[in-house]
């Protein structure tokens, strides 16, 4: 088997344990390839560096980490994450089982594809969101105006401190904080949860991926689109937002886990 391993670089254990579970891995028998976010600040992105030819990308970090080796993949692998933040909602494995998992991985093993979300404005690829957008004002305490449109005709107008884009996978993130549902992640559509709304009326929306979806902004007031938290993009007062699946889903190495049972066992650690 062929691994990539990502660490996140703020922490010198977490550095250490992917140096020993590369050692460890290299003595079963499987080449490895270690990957450090330092890399990426000299100019050597993950795609240069042979992913195609890998079998598994192995992120020890929490989410950010996870989502920063998402977007740095122009080609998707199939990823598995090491926690070593704080929940780790995208991450299966604990450091002290990694290891025997991850040697026990079959040559032809399960992977779960996750739905992405492709952001354009006036048919001009933005960035894809692996958990979510977020448009927000630059200038604090002041609202936005926003409409949704849905298939070509309005669907919505309201007022808010800002609104999430976020996918079902996503709806474990900053999307529950601001009181979106729970949405397992094999299901297929944009959930719209708006920051702090003007109206007790208007609620979050769990949309089809299957339709046009499109916001607006209609506010005379500057706002960012920030992308996975990863991607941060100006947006004038006009703006339309065009919001679609993307056609390149990531893909995570299959853990054997229940969506649910996993979840429920991450929120009593908060």
């Amino acid at each position: 088997m062929k691994f990539l391993l990502i660490s996140r670089i703020d922490d010198d254990k977490a550095l250490s344990f992917t140096q020993n579970l590369g050692k460890d891995l290299r003595r079963l028998g499987h080449h490895v390839q270690l990957y450090h976010e330092t890399d990426n600040s000299s100019g050597i992105s993950i795609s240069m560096l042979g992913t195609s030819q890998m079998d598994i990308v192995v992120v020890i970090g929490g989410d950010g980490t996870i989502l920063r080796s998402v977007q740095q993949m122009q080609r998707q692998i199939p990823l598995i994450g090491i926690n070593w933040g704080e929940v780790g909602f995208l991450a299966d494995l604990e450091p002290d089982t990694a290891l025997s998992f991850l040697a026990s991985l079959p040559q032809h093993f399960a992977v779960e594809q996750r739905m992405r979300i492709t952001f354009a404005k006036d048919g001009v690829h933005l960035g894809d969101a692996l958990n979510e957008a977020l448009i927000v004002t630059t200038r604090p305490a002041k609202m936005l105006r926003f409409s949704v449109i849905v298939d070509g005709d309005p669907a919505g107008q309201f007022r808010a401190d800002g609104l999430l884009i976020s996918t079902p996978t996503g709806s474990t993130a900053y999307a529950m904080s601001a009181g979106g549902p729970i949405i397992d992640p094999r299901i297929r559509g944009f959930l719209l949860v708006p920051l702090a709304p003007y109206m007790l009326s208007s609620r979050p929306q769990l949309i089809s991926s299957d339709r046009r979806v499109a916001i607006r902004l209609e506010s005379s007031k500057p706002a960012h689109l920030v992308i996975d938290g990863q991607q941060t993009i100006e947006l004038g007062v006009d703006d339309t937002i065009e919001v679609s699946q993307s056609p390149f889903s990531a893909l995570f190495v299959d853990a054997g886990r229940n969506f649910f049972s996993k979840v429920n066992d991450k929120l009593r650690k908060l």
